[in-house]
């Protein structure tokens, strides 16, 4: 299959979005084109990204049943041990969950809207379920849903989210309301909240370009904006409970950077088990759902 191939592209007006079913049910563009520029909006996949079918190559993918690190790939859950393949060489943690690493099935479509769906069975991780992500695009907005259900007999955890890769520029700067940071030791695991850097809440938020993070953020107000002044644009990010907590990432020397709405911080299935109660687990009956929504924005002057 070329790579053209397997990514569904959503049309409303100037604004483009690509699918990739098949790569973790991943975005791999989304940009603004009214024939004379094109604009990205996230990090576009290039056809050697999509014939490498990597999710985190492209530009946003889906995070569930959970989101970040578990520790070891292990943890304990209503008294049972549960130990996960670590899936992320050479990580020493699961991560991600499985989404991102799995082909998703296209059950409805048309030009500006898809539907995918992700069956889990019972396994390494022994809580089956359905995930199910709703894209939606307009020409002033891309909206971004995504549910899970427990389709076992037993209560399951949980977490979901989105893993969104955006354009990062010398005058890149980010604007979000934050309580707190996790800090993190070597393997970027949390070992203690500490006070957020309070220039992300300053009106002119804080420079990108030069930040260190690999960090979840607490009491997150599930608002955010990115402002490129290079180019006078801006992009306005906000989500819907549970998504209460935000995962910056800022690698040295890449031309992106990742601001992640999701519903826990990292390791919060050990986190909780050791007695926290602000991880920001969820815990899903047999036989119910939740869903959390993310609508990205976009502004030219």
């Amino acid at each position: 299959m070329a790579p053209s191939d397997s990514v569904v592209t959503l049309r409303a007006d100037r604004a483009y979005v690509g699918v990739a079913p098949s790569i973790g049910g991943s975005i791999a563009h989304f940009h603004w084109d009214d024939g004379a520029r094109r604009h990205d909006w996230l990090r576009p996949a290039t056809a050697d990204d999509l014939r490498a079918g990597a999710a985190d190559r492209l530009a946003c993918f889906p995070l569930v049943p959970f989101s970040n690190r578990i520790r070891d790939g292990q943890f304990v859950f209503g008294g049972r041990a549960v130990k996960l393949p670590l899936n992320q060489w050479p990580q020493p943690h699961a991560e991600h969950g499985h989404g991102w690493q799995a082909a998703w099935t296209v059950t409805a479509r048309n030009d500006d809207q898809l539907t995918l769906e992700y069956e889990h069975a019972a396994g390494a991780w022994p809580f089956p379920y359905l995930a199910r992500q709703e894209i939606t695009l307009t020409c002033d907005e891309l909206r971004l849903t995504l549910s899970i259900e427990n389709r076992g007999a037993e209560a399951m955890p949980a977490g979901l989210g989105f893993h969104p890769y955006f354009p990062r520029t010398a005058g890149c700067r980010l604007v979000a309301r934050v309580d707190a940071m996790w800090q993190t030791d070597p393997e970027v695991m949390p070992t203690a909240l500490v006070p957020a850097n309070p220039r992300l809440a300053a009106v002119d938020g804080m420079a990108i370009a030069g930040a260190a993070f690999d960090n979840a953020f607490t009491g997150w107000r599930r608002e955010a904006t990115i402002l490129w002044p290079e180019t006078e644009a801006q992009l306005a990010l906000d989500a819907d409970l549970p998504l209460g907590f935000l995962v910056l990432y800022t690698p040295a020397g890449e031309p992106y950077f990742c601001a992640e709405p999701v519903s826990h911080c990292t390791d919060a299935f050990n986190l909780a088990a050791q007695g926290r109660g602000d991880t920001g687990m969820l815990v899903l009956e047999p036989g119910t759902s939740t869903s959390a929504t993310v609508r990205l924005r976009p502004m030219l002057a």
